[in-house]
């Protein structure tokens, strides 16, 4: 039994029915996917969360399923990334790290030196990256080379170019970290992410996020697996006789499912996991699309919306402390560009959030567009339609985005190196037979599929 239906428990589901076993998914809403799902508002798609998924094509569990026999259809903008900066230009990342680099005059040959050694090696990266960090890696070198930068903080990083694009792009790659460009281990995020970037893409599924989901469905289905819908689960003892569960959910939400059957050590752990600051998401229908003053954001699936490096360090670093920043860093989705059918006519549907603080309680729609109108005036004028979700709204449509934060817990180093705890089998509750396998399990946050992997392979390990 595997009790939710996001990316990590749909892996985990598939991953034990190719042992032959029998499956059924439980999933609380009356939609499958958790942060893949996309909703339909007066003929636009927008998607609920997820939205890019260079994971997904990286991941090296999901990319082994064929999900583009059942269905899945990848679709890339002709710009990656785009990062726009005040006056009027902005730094762009493409698929190529030459192309890439050469855009960025004085940073281009530090981008390249820093990202053509981890493009060259990042599926091996990927084995070991996305996994438990605790453990002997299957690539030491590459994992040791690569861990040197990586634990460093995104500023000292940033620091090696010599002028503002290079620093700007890099930084707003970093903040999916959702942490203070200070820190340590944020320069992980803006290395792996733009490795990713530059192997991959960032690509978006045709016609939503859910077309992801439904294709994960699908290969389950094709095994013999079953999903369930509408089936909230609030307590093992509703699962009947299962020689396997697997939770998909978060560790609080775990403790209370799994009741005074959890160790003491295990449920004090699960009860303090420590989540991080939010997403506020503002879903526009913008006719025309967003005017921006840089063309080639007018071209880019995904921009990234802060300003300078230094504007996105305290940005980042006032939502992390609980402030609300006066300019949050904003991340802007335009998948029509990939993908048409998601649009009416010249009305589109444009994805948006903030970075703002654990469970913010205020309204941040007014930040958000103001800092789009920085780089593209007139937007404000061009909004058809706005849909809000605060964080608290975030948690409510999908259970595991506790205090809206969507990464799954904080990307501490601590909790880097020991999600959900401290264990040889970080899966592992305690409870014969019982698994973690949500983002709040190793690797973390993203569309990869690769903890509900891990969590079934341990399962299948003990059995």
């Amino acid at each position: 039994m595997v009790v939710g239906s996001g990316p990590n428990g749909l892996a985990g589901a598939i991953r034990l029915a190719q042992a032959g076993w029998s499956v059924t998914v439980l999933e609380a809403a009356d939609r499958v996917g958790g942060g893949l799902r996309s909703t339909v508002r007066d003929g636009l798609i927008h998607d609920d969360c997820s939205a890019f998924h260079p994971a997904s094509l990286g991941s090296p569990f999901l990319r082994t399923l064929g999900l583009e026999e059942h269905g899945l259809v990848w679709r890339w903008a002709e710009v990656q990334l785009a990062h726009p900066l005040d006056d009027g230009t902005a730094a762009v990342l493409r698929r190529s790290v030459t192309e890439t680099a050469s855009g960025l005059g004085v940073d281009g040959p530090r981008w390249a030196r820093t990202f053509e050694p981890l493009v060259a090696r990042v599926d091996d990266l990927l084995d070991d990256v996305l996994g438990p960090l605790i453990g002997w890696p299957h690539h030491p070198i590459g994992m040791a080379r690569f861990g040197v930068s990586a634990l460093a903080p995104a500023a000292s990083i940033a620091r090696r170019f010599p002028g503002e694009h290079g620093k700007a792009l890099f930084g707003g790659i970093a903040a999916h970290a959702f942490r203070p460009l200070s820190s340590p281990t944020t320069a992980a995020a803006g290395l792996l992410l733009g490795a990713m970037g530059h192997a991959y893409g960032w690509p978006i599924a045709e016609g939503g996020s859910q077309s992801v989901a439904d294709a994960l469905v699908s290969k389950l289905v094709s095994l013999g697996g079953r999903v369930e819908t509408g089936r909230r689960i609030t307590s093992l003892a509703e699962l009947g006789e299962a020689d396997v569960v697997l939770l998909d959910v978060s560790p609080p939400a775990a403790a209370d499912i799994a009741g005074d059957r959890l160790p003491g050590r295990v449920a004090r752990a699960y009860r303090r996991y420590r989540f991080g600051p939010a997403a506020y998401k503002v879903d526009l229908a913008v006719d025309g699309g967003v005017p921006w003053r840089a063309a080639s954001c007018r071209r880019a699936g995904t921009v990234h919306v802060g300003g300078t490096f230094a504007e996105i360090g305290a940005a980042e670093r006032e939502a992390v402390a609980g402030r609300m920043p006066e300019r949050p860093f904003v991340l802007v989705g335009q998948q029509y560009l990939a993908d048409p059918g998601r649009s009416q006519g010249e009305v589109h549907p444009v994805w948006a959030y903030a970075h703002v603080p654990h469970a913010y309680t205020g309204d941040a729609t007014d930040a958000v567009l103001d800092q789009i109108e920085r780089f593209a005036p007139g937007t404000r004028e061009r909004v058809v339609s706005i849909h809000r979700r605060s964080p608290i709204a975030l948690m409510t449509h999908n259970a595991n985005d506790v205090g809206g934060d969507i990464a799954g817990g904080a990307n501490t180093p601590r909790q880097l190196l020991a999600r959900p705890r401290l264990a040889l089998d970080p899966y592992a509750t305690g409870i014969p037979g019982v698994y973690l396998c949500s983002a709040s399990t190793p690797p973390g946050g993203g569309v990869h599929g690769m903890a509900g992997f891990h969590a079934a392979g341990s399962a299948l390990r003990r059995r």
